[in-house]
């Protein structure tokens, strides 16, 4: 009787195991990935130590868009995950100059205004990029510490991982990220 209920037990349990890693699972390698900021290139935005859950499955269904803070592979070592912020988009050309961004499409052009997630206006060094079909151009919010696509090129879509849905576990604060609306 009681080595009965001692297999009862044990199979029980199994089966809760079984069914939590049957959902965990695939949560966790095809819907969403933990990420952990490491360095000043998202300053003040994202600081280093947050905590982040990254959300995959968005781009299955629609391509990124301008103003998303996106995790990737960095384009020259695959192994390395970035976080940074998409400005420009495939079939665009962007003209930086002292004071603006300026992004230039379909015969129209825009200055960005990044003021909602900037903190300092950022100087650029006068340059002209034009994004091929597939990539994307980023940069971190703190433009002058960042590692980004002004000194390694255009973001190829394939390294793209997913965009930053969450944050935990920083500083006492949960917080849900959308992209900016620009006018």
């Amino acid at each position: 009787m009681i080595m009965k209920n001692i297999l009862n037990f044990s199979w029980e349990i199994t089966k809760i195991i079984l069914i939590a890693l049957i959902i965990v699972i695939p949560i966790r390698y095809f819907l969403f990935q933990p990420f952990m900021v490491n360095g000043q290139s998202m300053e003040p935005n994202f600081v280093h130590g947050d905590y982040l859950i990254v959300e995959e499955i968005s781009y299955m269904f629609r391509d990124p868009i301008r103003g998303e803070v996106i995790v990737f592979q960095h384009p020259e070592n695959p192994s390395l995950r970035h976080i940074k912020r998409i400005v420009g988009l495939p079939g665009e050309t962007l003209r930086m100059n002292e004071t603006d961004l300026e992004i230039v499409f379909n015969d129209h052009s825009m200055i960005l205004d990044e003021t909602s997630y900037l903190v300092e206006p950022f100087f650029f060094n006068e340059t002209e990029i034009s994004l091929g079909e597939d990539e994307f151009f980023v940069m971190g919010d703190n433009r002058e510490a960042s590692f980004d696509s002004r000194r390694w090129g255009p973001l190829p879509k394939d390294y793209i991982m997913g965009k930053v849905f969450i944050r935990v576990f920083s500083l006492g604060r949960v917080e849900m990220f959308e992209a900016p609306v620009y006018q």
